[in-house]
């Protein structure tokens, strides 16, 4: 049986790159050869780039390594993937929005596996998500971008391998 899934996002440069390398790391070492694992974009903003250096620092610090290169979801992915991921309720909302009519795809939140429902969404740590005024922004984010950037994207890993380990025993158990 050979199984196909898609994990999904804006632009396929942080939280999806992640989740497809522990999805992948979560397979192999589960002997699961059959099932295939990439991700996309919902837009083109980033096609042909590698992945955010800090998603690609953050895995390396775990022992794992991305050669992914963006690509932008296609309306066939729909029917090649069985399981096409989203990790919050706007790339949820998009992908039910982009997916043909009789899709073979099922459409669910990565998050929705071994997370508590209050921990289910992953957020996307492209962005510093703190607003003070602006001068006190500028000092934080001159101070502790590098700091509190890695920390989000190490949150976005560790939900993953949960998520991930979840979702292979629950839907993929031989």
């Amino acid at each position: 049986m050979n199984v196909y899934l898609l994990d999904f996002l804006k632009g396929n440069i942080c939280r999806s790159p992640i989740a497809e390398v522990v999805m992948a790391d979560t397979l192999t070492k589960a002997n699961r050869t059959d099932v295939l694992v990439d991700s996309a974009a919902l837009g083109g903003w980033h096609v042909g780039n590698r992945a955010d250096p800090r998603a690609l620092s953050t895995l390396e610090k775990h022992g794992l390594k991305s050669t992914h290169i963006v690509r932008q979801i296609t309306k066939k992915d729909f029917q090649d993937f069985d399981y096409i991921f989203g990790m919050d309720e706007d790339n949820m909302k998009e992908l039910r929005r982009l997916s043909p009519q009789g899709s073979k795809a099922e459409l669910l939140m990565l998050g929705d596996f071994g997370l508590d429902k209050s921990e289910r969404i992953i957020e996307d740590p492209y962005y510093v998500r703190f607003f003070y005024t602006l001068l006190i922004f500028m000092l934080n984010y001159c101070i502790h971008l590098q700091e509190r950037g890695a920390e989000g994207f190490e949150t976005a890993y560790q939900k993953c391998v949960v998520s991930c380990g979840a979702f292979m025993k629950q839907r993929l158990q031989k």
